[in-house]
């Protein structure tokens, strides 16, 4: 694929990111980004779609939201960066031991990247509070049904836009699906 390509799927999925944590108060669906950048893109532009998106919902958050710029919110936002671009590892490597179909390797990247991303918030918050709130059920619950209707959706987004001669974002194993 081309460089222009790559950009094109970064700059893409990092606006329906900005969109969707506009609308959903800056829940940023890191989960199903890193799911998808791990089975459609090269690990270096997966790790430029989650610095991006991480970076588009700060903006957001700090201002569109007016998100309080004292310490505390400033360093969920590093902690919430370092727990995006874990969930793209965690995405591809549960993807890269998943044997099967195309689908089966999207819901391994998932299900990793979803446990990549709590897992490391449920680290960060024992040293800056809310680790009840980062061990809630009912949010694990809740984050994992938002993030999975979005996975669903920008899926069919790539899809639809490849369809329509959008150049795919191709990483290898995946480039048809």
């Amino acid at each position: 694929m081309t460089r222009d390509g790559s950009l094109l799927w970064i700059v893409l999925l990092s606006v329906a990111s900005v969109l969707g944590s506009w609308a959903l108060a800056c829940a940023t669906p890191f989960a199903a980004l890193a799911a998808l950048a791990a089975t459609r893109m090269t690990k270096r532009d997966g790790i430029a779609l989650m610095i991006v998106a991480w970076f588009a919902s700060q903006a957001v958050g700090f201002g569109i939201h007016h998100y309080s710029h004292s310490t505390t919110p400033l360093m969920w936002g590093g902690a919430i960066g370092t727990a995006a671009v874990a969930s793209l590892f965690a995405a591809r490597w549960a993807e890269g031991r998943m044997r099967g179909g195309s689908a089966a390797r999207l819901v391994a990247a998932f299900a990793g990247a979803t446990l990549g991303y709590k897992g490391l918030l449920v680290l960060w918050s024992v040293a800056l509070g809310g680790l009840g709130i980062a061990l809630s059920p009912v949010y694990f619950a809740q984050g994992l049904a938002r993030d999975g209707a979005i996975l669903v959706a920008l899926l069919l987004l790539y899809r639809g836009l490849v369809a329509i001669g959008v150049p795919a974002a191709t990483r290898g194993r995946l480039a048809s699906a």
